[in-house]
């Protein structure tokens, strides 16, 4: 477990550079004093590092020291075979890079290791997209991930929900984002097609004045890639955007809450019919069971409408207690089911007795 540290803590420092004990041990998930003692192992060792103390120090290796350390671990080799995309590669127009890599990486690797690999890549796969849902047509996929890497302004031309349906804008293009089978490209936003460039300009520096949208890419009519560059917010993450975002999404989706009674047989149903959000608001709102297991909960809900569409089935496991009317559409929508079925069925009855 040591010799794999060593080498993990050799391989940082090439990497990044510069860096502190604390980062070090952070990132190892060891403590400060391990650090130490691993880095007066690494200097006996004879490898030229050197550290400056003070508030701007760190270790660091001296300037032309590489290693050509390659000692991956059984495990360590086959989890590099997991987290290819092969899809999601072709998709971005890294299909052949990705291909070329790995067929570095196996000729790279020993015997042993190469037939291990080789076999995890064939036992496991990736399939994005949801059960039933149309994949997405993403022709400008490849231009506007092109443009993430190269920070290069994107003219694009948007279908939107709301009116005006379509609009063009200019976007600093910060990331693309895979999730459930759809890309999304967030960006920055720089001006709307023909609007001021000082206004655009303050944007563009990020800061508490730019604002940061999500684009579904299918709905990208046209992109053009603009010669104009320009540099991250400073402090801006990818994946924490995208988390903060979904999270705004689900409370903008769900501008209301039902309350609703579920016998034991519902709330074992919750994650087949519910989504996540909603599921874990059930769980942390249930009451305690009454005497035949039912309980209450408190869901959040887009509108009336779409709640009668989600709690229709779970049929009598559930009832709904309010607000009034999503429990009045509830019960319009039972005594048509009863007249559609019970008509016919109830005349049936009756001629036979």
């Amino acid at each position: 477990m040591r010799a794999s540290r060593l080498v993990s803590i050799l391989l940082l420092l090439q990497t990044r550079g510069r860096v502190t004990a604390r980062e070090i041990a952070e990132t190892l998930e060891v403590s400060v004093r391990t650090i130490y003692r691993d880095m007066e192992s690494l200097s006996a060792a004879g490898v030229p590092l050197y550290a400056d103390p003070g508030h701007r120090g760190g270790y660091e290796l001296l300037d032309g020291f590489r290693t050509r350390l390659t000692g991956l671990t059984t495990g360590e080799a086959e989890s590099l075979f997991l987290t290819g995309l092969p899809t999601a590669a072709a998709d971005l127009g890294l299909g052949s890079a990705v291909t070329a890599a790995h067929l570095k990486l196996m000729a790279a690797l020993p015997p042993e290791l190469r037939d291990r690999a080789g076999r995890i890549a064939e036992c496991f796969h990736l399939d994005a997209p949801s059960w039933y849902g149309a994949e997405d047509h993403t022709p400008h996929l490849a231009e506007a991930a092109d443009a993430v890497w190269n920070r290069r302004r994107l003219r694009i031309r948007y279908l939107r929900w709301a009116e005006p349906h379509e609009n063009t804008r200019v976007v600093a293009p910060y990331g693309v984002v895979l999730k459930a089978g759809a890309w999304y490209l967030v960006a920055g936003h720089v001006e709307a097609y023909g609007q001021g460039r000082v206004e655009a300009e303050a944007a563009a520096r990020g800061g508490t004045g730019a604002r940061i949208r999500t684009y579904r890419v299918s709905r990208i009519l046209d992109l053009d890639a603009l010669a104009e560059t320009f540099e991250r917010p400073a402090g801006f993450a990818l994946a924490g955007y995208w988390e903060e975002y979904l999270d705004r999404f689900d409370r903008r989706r769900h501008r209301a809450s039902a309350t609703v009674r579920m016998s034991p047989i519902a709330m074992k149903r919750l994650t087949d019919v519910l989504e996540p959000v909603v599921v874990r608001a059930a769980h942390t709102s249930a009451t305690r069971p009454d005497a035949d297991g039912w309980v209450e909960v408190v869901l959040p809900i887009e509108s009336v409408d779409s709640a009668i569409t989600t709690l229709l089935p779970f049929g009598g496991e559930a009832e709904v207690l309010g607000p009034p009317e999503l429990r009045a559409g509830m019960r319009a929508s039972a005594t048509a089911l009863a007249r559609v079925y019970g008509g016919r069925d109830a005349e049936a009855d009756g001629d036979r007795w």
